[in-house]
């Protein structure tokens, strides 16, 4: 079959030239039309409903390395905020708790100035240096020495009741042997019943010895100073009866006591000065002499 002569399908229908004028006066129609009258709106919404995944198809690898830059960015500016803040509470914690001492500070000097006021014999403030160089030995450094007219053997209280007592007394300081020393010993009287009794240190605490099984003390019982050493005024508060045991067929009852005072944890004490002229205890009588009654015996012989 020859096909030289056929007409090809290129050539067939209108020619480029009337094809090109229908297109532009389409264009024209169109454009005229959707200024006019909208006719494109819906057909645009459509179609950018149906290229919507596709922008986001294209646009999905710009935003996933935003994020992620987003990402490492945020948390390194969260780490230096935390460690930032962490910082602020550690200084704010430091001062808190200087605030929280200087509170109680206050506090414990504004109740020994009010005792000192209410004692018609005064009384000397201090302040707590630091301890002895044996911890176990119970002994306290004071700032108050004989340059302020600290004497040996004065009783030293808080505002709470009886600590110890000056044992050492240097120019400008002293030292208190607390009442919790194994060497201390404390006269005092039950406020309940008025009996008195001895109040030991055992190193750390203490507790009333030699006091017989059937004696009337028990748990709760507050301790004051006798007053009848000539030391310790009367009516200081020094310990509260914790523990009574009375072991079948021991003469002695095991009393356990805890002390009403900072004794290690105050940091301002009064020290109270002597008491006043008590009289000296009288002296015994004296016994008759064996040589002297010899001499006399010889005589009537």
């Amino acid at each position: 079959m020859n096909f030289a002569n056929s007409p090809s399908f290129a050539n067939q229908g209108l020619s480029p030239g009337a094809r090109l004028i229908l297109c532009v006066l389409a264009s024209l129609a169109l454009l005229v039309g959707d200024s006019h009258f909208g006719l494109m709106d819906r057909a645009r919404d459509a179609i950018s409903v149906l290229l919507y995944p596709v922008q986001r198809a294209v646009n999905l690898p710009l935003a996933a390395g935003r994020h992620i830059g987003d990402f490492f960015v945020t948390q390194a500016e969260l780490k230096q905020e935390n460690d930032r803040l962490r910082s602020l509470e550690l200084a704010q914690s430091g001062r808190l708790m200087r605030l929280q001492m200087l509170e109680r500070e206050l506090a414990q000097l504004k109740a020994l100035n009010q005792l000192k006021a209410g004692r018609s014999d005064g009384g000397q403030l201090a302040e707590v240096l630091y301890t002895a160089r044996d911890p176990f030995s119970y002994k306290i450094i004071i700032d108050k020495g004989m340059d302020a007219g600290v004497k040996a053997g004065l009783p030293v209280i808080d505002e709470q009741g009886l600590i110890g007592q000056i044992t050492r007394v240097q120019p400008l300081t002293s030292e208190i042997t607390l009442i919790v020393n194994k060497n201390q010993m404390v006269p005092v009287v039950n406020l309940r019943t008025g009996q008195r009794t001895l109040l030991y240190g055992y190193g750390g605490g203490v507790e009333v010895r030699y006091l017989s099984s059937g004696s009337d003390i028990r748990p709760g019982d507050q301790l004051v100073t006798s007053g009848i050493d000539g030391l310790y005024q009367d009516g200081i508060p020094v310990a509260r009866v914790t523990h009574v045991d009375r072991p079948a067929g021991a003469a002695f009852a095991r009393v356990l006591c805890q002390s009403v005072a900072g004794v290690q944890s105050s940091r301002y004490v009064l020290v109270l000065p002597t008491r006043s002229a008590v009289p000296p205890a009288p002296l015994p009588e004296p016994e008759p002499s064996v040589k002297k009654k010899k001499t006399t015996d010889e005589d009537a012989g």
